[in-house]
């Protein structure tokens, strides 16, 4: 008989409402697909929007096409995230507060609002200074100026709250915690 050794240790909640634990296998890979997931429910969100991808790839000098260099770079980054949020939010302190489907998700929308603050006021300017970009073209959007400007911003905040959502959701779902509709529905032994 083998002896299994985990990665990590198993965090556990107890409570009257909910008991559940998370393993190295389900944060990890919770973390992993969760990002990627997210990644690509925000890449299509910018994207689609105002072809914003594209930016992403214009900043890697040297890139062969745009579109794909910036999807291949921002997939990268989600991935990167996704595995940051599965290490803070398997934290002991943090899973404290978190019980249900819903605190998943909740919690993936304020990560994704933080990484939008940290990737428009920080990794975006640097990175643009790395390409020596003073500033970028705008010609995707539909609307010139100051308008157009606004919409590339509201876009860049809505697909990051959108790899939020989506992030929470999938790492919850990944580690069998699901929606209380889901639960009432078809009972699951605890």
């Amino acid at each position: 008989m083998v002896a299994l050794i985990p990665l990590a240790p198993v965090v556990q909640i107890m409570n009257e409402k909910t008991t559940h634990s998370l393993d190295s296998v389900g944060i990890w890979g919770g973390g992993f697909t969760g990002g990627l997931v997210g990644g690509i429910a925000m890449g299509l969100v910018l994207h689609l929007g105002a072809n914003q991808i594209e930016l992403l790839g214009g900043l890697v000098p040297g890139a062969g096409t745009a579109a794909a260099v910036g999807w291949t770079f921002h997939l990268i980054i989600s991935v990167l995230f996704g595995l940051v949020f599965a290490t803070l939010v398997s934290r002991g302190a943090v899973q404290e507060l978190v019980e249900t489907f819903i605190d998943y998700v909740i919690v993936g929308l304020a990560f994704g609002a933080l990484i939008g603050l940290f990737a428009g006021g920080v990794l975006f300017p640097v990175a643009m200074a790395g390409a020596g970009v003073e500033t970028l073209p705008l010609p995707f959007l539909p609307i010139p100026g100051m308008a157009g400007e606004l919409v590339s911003a509201l876009l860049f905040a809505l697909g990051h709250l959108v790899y939020g959502l989506v992030l929470g959701a999938v790492f919850a779902a990944i580690n069998g915690i699901t929606p209380g509709v889901v639960e009432r529905r078809v009972p699951l032994e605890r």
